[in-house]
């Protein structure tokens, strides 16, 4: 049977989520003046190319800073609360799955 998780207690939940949340605020102010200092570089080493060339960069850029820290910050959200270890992951031995091997 699997332990109740610390994130059940809603006292431990609204401080690791306030958490959560500060890191992206964070985050999110990093991958503005990453983009801004890549889009100035670009500008700077290549002129106008064209809007559509910025305006991809940036998006990419962002939505991969983005996703990437939100997933690593919802990783150590989940171990830092203490919540992995209430989860029951035990797997059945490979014996009890595909029977014994010496029987072969």
């Amino acid at each position: 049977m699997a332990d109740k998780s610390p994130l059940d207690n809603p006292e431990n939940a609204a401080h690791a989520w306030a958490r959560y949340r500060q890191i992206m605020k964070l985050l999110l102010v990093v991958t503005i003046a990453t983009v801004t200092v890549a889009l100035a570089l670009l500008y700077a080493f290549n002129g106008m190319v064209s809007v559509h060339y910025f305006i991809a960069v940036a998006l990419g850029i962002a939505f991969t800073m983005l996703l990437s820290g939100g997933l690593m910050g919802l990783a150590f959200l989940s171990n830092g609360t203490g919540h992995d270890e209430a989860v029951d992951n035990r797997l059945p031995q490979a014996d009890e799955l595909f029977g014994r091997r010496d029987r072969d």
